[in-house]
């Protein structure tokens, strides 16, 4: 690190601009609000996410809410789709 960088002042060639497409810090400390519910379901159907849950190193119930959010959002207007939406697809593209 003790090595001196050297800068010239020539061109750089062909330059692209890249859209900012990460989202603000306002929407990455969103948290969506969350509503209690008592929902029964099928035993394979939490014995399946609880196993992709411990596959992937997460929790059962964030699987199960995500898919639901997801099913949401694809039945939804596209001016109306979440935050969460947004910020997911931005997150896929980094």
């Amino acid at each position: 690190m003790s090595a001196k960088i050297k800068y010239t002042d020539e061109p750089l060639g062909k330059v692209q601009v890249v859209p900012d497409f990460l989202p603000s810090p306002a929407e990455l400390a969103f948290r969506e609000e969350g509503v209690k519910v008592t929902l029964a379901l099928s035993k394979k159907s939490i014995e399946f996410f609880k196993s992709e849950a411990s596959k992937h190193h997460t929790q059962y119930q964030r699987m199960i809410r995500r898919l639901l959010d997801a099913y949401v959002d694809s039945q939804a207007a596209p001016t109306r789709q979440s935050t969460r939406t947004l910020r997911d697809k931005a997150a896929q593209r980094r």
